[in-house]
């Protein structure tokens, strides 16, 4: 038995776990101009699936993780997803063209959803009540902290380096987080307490999650958002970087946006106890819709070419009320949930992000050389979100059985 790690090794160690995931989503944007070029893309719009099909892998092996950490163990579950993603950093590094180049990122994105779905397993093993939210807090405030900073990292790759260098970094971060989970950390889920892995129990879960109008549709609710930021992310690199010409001065903007979306949860955990979940995701969702539709007429009348000061406004009120909904919708999603609250996890974490990958490529795709395009998609899937919030109302779908 290894020597119990410490509180605050423990949180380190989970945050580094979680944080891979943004690191390797963020850390790409500077490079993507770059890689394009390097791989033979014709059309610019194309780069940006590299970006997203790393969510597409995310939503793939979300589904199969939690459950799979239930039958063998945090640690084996945890390894697995590491190799994985270390191959997926392997292949990217060596591909020669767009297709090696996706493959190896889908890789990557299905390892990646290991750690970040197991090790909030192994936080519910080991912790409860107020301390497991403390440690949680901690997590997040890492979390957050990472795509600030992730493409600073990506740019000072460059500045040494070319592209290629970016998935060595990704690589030996993955090593070190393998090796240091390997060492100091022990199983938290006994031989006892494991379950037997069948697909029929997970359709079992989804037949019964489908009969939950709460769940459906703060599911729903959290996928549509999730394209509008998708598509987002997606363009970002083209509408800073090329439109507006920051070129190596993107990641300071980027930075800015992400921390809106950091105060953003740390403003929700201040005011959701005193107003609940459900005011706080409306009145969020109502102010994206009204800022965007309001942008929207600016960008069509009075100033069709918005400078960066009035863009980079419109974008951080934005996503600080997307950062309120990120905070809150998967909560309500899996309030009805606590019985199956493992499996729950991943089948409304992995239908979400189903539903923002076709949907954020899409956004991303329609890029024009204008902001209009992403405009749109926060007006028109903030307006979804807004529509299924207001819906999402009652556990139980009506069914002729009730009658």
């Amino acid at each position: 038995m290894k020597k119990e790690i410490g509180f605050k090794e423990f949180v380190a160690l989970m945050a580094i776990m979680i944080a891979l995931t943004a690191l390797s989503i963020d850390a790409m944007l500077p490079a993507l101009t770059n890689i394009g070029a390097d791989l033979g893309v014709i059309e610019p719009n194309d780069n940006q699936l590299i970006i997203s099909i790393l969510f597409l892998g995310l939503a793939i092996g979300q589904l199969f993780y939690g459950p799979l950490s239930d039958n063998i163990g945090r640690k084996p579950a945890v390894y697995i997803g590491l190799v994985i993603f270390g191959i997926g950093c392997v292949v990217s590094m060596l591909s020669s063209d767009l297709t090696t180049m996706l493959a190896g990122r889908c890789l990557q994105g299905i390892g990646l959803s290991g750690p970040r779905v197991v090790t909030v397993a192994i936080i519910r093993d080991l912790y409860k009540g107020e301390r497991m939210a403390q440690v949680m807090s901690f997590v997040m405030a890492v979390f957050i902290a990472v795509p600030a900073l992730a493409p600073a990292l990506g740019q000072g790759v460059l500045f040494i380096a070319d592209w290629r260098m970016i998935f060595t970094v990704l690589l030996a971060l993955g090593v070190i987080a393998f090796i240091w989970f390997y060492i100091r950390q022990n199983e938290t889920l006994v031989k006892e307490n494991r379950l037997k892995f069948s697909f029929s129990a997970l359709g079992r879960s989804l037949k019964e999650i489908s009969t939950i109008r709460s769940t459906i549709f703060y599911t729903l609710a959290a996928g549509f958002i999730s394209s509008a930021f998708v598509g987002f992310l997606n363009s970002s690199q083209q509408i800073f970087q090329i439109q507006f010409g920051l070129g190596e001065k993107f990641p300071l903007y980027f930075a800015a946006i992400a921390l809106s979306v950091g105060i953003a949860s740390f403003v929700n955990g201040k005011l959701v106890m005193r107003f609940g979940m459900q005011k706080m995701v409306k009145t969020a969702v109502l102010a994206i819709v009204i800022i965007s539709i309001t942008f929207f007429g600016l960008i069509n009348t009075i100033i069709p070419t918005p400078s960066l000061p009035v863009f980079m406004l419109y974008l951080l009120s934005t996503v600080f009320f997307i950062g309120i909904l990120f905070g809150n919708l998967n909560s309500m999603a899996m309030e009805p949930l606590g019985h199956m609250a493992g499996i729950g996890a991943a089948i409304v974490g992995s239908v979400s992000t189903f539903i923002s990958v076709p949907f954020g490529t899409y956004i991303g795709m329609k890029y024009n050389n204008t902001v209009e395009p992403m405009v749109i998609g926060f007006l028109i899937f903030g307006s979804l979100t807004a529509l299924s919030i207001f819906v999402a109302k009652g556990r139980k779908m009506t069914t002729h059985s009730e009658y």
